[in-house]
């Protein structure tokens, strides 16, 4: 059969049954955010749209995006890379390998132009020209620029893909470039992260499934969805923060009860990412949990953007001077003032009472 088989057809050759269709399509809707009553456009999409070919590259890069991505719990990934899409072409999970791994990828740009998906997982070296990352004896900047120009959409997996990452940290002697840097006329999604969360990521792939365009993005390309909002406002430490109680040192007595990382250098107030509603391993926690600020891997340049465990003196939210310090300074100012104000009007009450008694 030469017709691409719609993910329905593939889903009744598995043996699943029509209900088990209907419960994922409910699943996908939950997954992508997507309102309960568009869940029949999902099941319509799915019956009458073929699988989406895929094609999925690695160049600079520690494949952790790969590694977040097949430990996504909701929804299965092994469910959307065999079942749902059609991942034509991919250097780390395909079972074909050298001349036949080359095969299927060329295969798939001449048959699909204009309809495959183009997943990159890297930064792509521009140095010496492209010599620092070869496949097949070509250049990554050669691959990149021929699978890009007959791509459908781009998908820039993680925060190398997305803005170069430590490759791209200064001196940057690869001249390490994110994706949207080298095809410019093709839409293009960024997932940041180091590494992104394995259900942002399904998340993603299931709204192109389903509506066969791309996500709201914000004003640097990332779904809004799960980028809209800072770690900072969804962090479990808020109250602290609010509060002007802060870790002091590693290991102190505030670190054991939990205080804010802030003057440990960090970035959740400056940092846009689902980490502390989604999580990572099924929900289990996210680095502010285990104890370690947040190192701001879902923004560019977080790598030259200061150590890691700096003291960052400008505090968002409590006016342009506001300090860490001068918070709790001023927050202890006014529990004293707060103290002092509740005992005096107890005893003038309590005067009052007396005085009635009396009287």
């Amino acid at each position: 059969m030469n017709r691409r088989l719609t993910i329905w057809e593939q889903a009744q050759s598995l043996g699943h049954t029509r209900r088990d269709f209907l419960q994922f399509c409910t699943w996908l809707a939950a997954a992508a955010g997507i309102q309960a009553s568009q869940v029949g456009q999902i099941v319509h999409a799915l019956e009458t749209k073929p699988r989406i070919p895929v094609v999925w590259f690695h160049f600079q890069e520690c494949t952790c995006c790969s590694e977040s991505f097949i430990r996504s719990s909701h929804p299965i990934v092994s469910d959307i890379i065999l079942d749902k899409i059609s991942l034509d072409y991919t250097q780390t999970l395909q079972a074909a390998s050298g001349h036949a791994a080359e095969a299927a990828l060329n295969d798939t740009m001449k048959k699909y132009p204009g309809e495959y998906l183009m997943l990159v997982e890297g930064s792509v070296p521009t140095g010496a020209d492209g010599a620092y990352c070869c496949i097949a004896g070509r250049s990554a900047l050669d691959i990149v620029k021929e699978a890009g120009a007959g791509a459908k959409a781009i998908v820039a997996w993680g925060s190398c893909a997305s803005n170069g990452c430590i490759q791209a940290a200064n001196p940057n002697p690869t001249g390490a470039t994110p994706v949207h840097k080298i095809i410019t006329d093709k839409p293009i999604i960024k997932v940041p992260g180091c590494p992104p969360i394995g259900e942002v990521m399904a998340a993603t792939i299931v709204h192109l499934l389903t509506f066969d365009t791309i996500p709201q993005l914000d004003r640097v390309g990332r779904p809004m969805a799960f980028y809209s909002r800072r770690v900072h406002d969804t962090c479990y430490r808020r109250p602290n923060y609010d509060a002007g109680l802060f870790v002091e040192s590693w290991d102190d007595e505030n670190a054991r009860k939990g205080y804010c990382l802030y003057k440990m250098g960090c970035r959740g107030p400056v940092t846009y990412n689902a980490c502390g509603v989604t999580k990572w391993n099924n929900g289990v926690s996210f680095p502010i949990q285990s104890g370690h600020g947040c190192i701001g891997c879902s923004e560019e340049n977080f790598w030259d953007n200061g150590p890691f465990y700096n003291h960052l003196s400008n505090l968002p939210g409590f006016g342009i001077e506001s300090t860490a310090d001068k918070i709790g300074v001023a927050v202890a100012a006014v529990t004293t003032v707060g103290l002092v104000g509740h005992a005096v009007l107890t005893a003038v009450r309590k005067r009052d009472i007396i005085n009635e008694k009396v009287e």
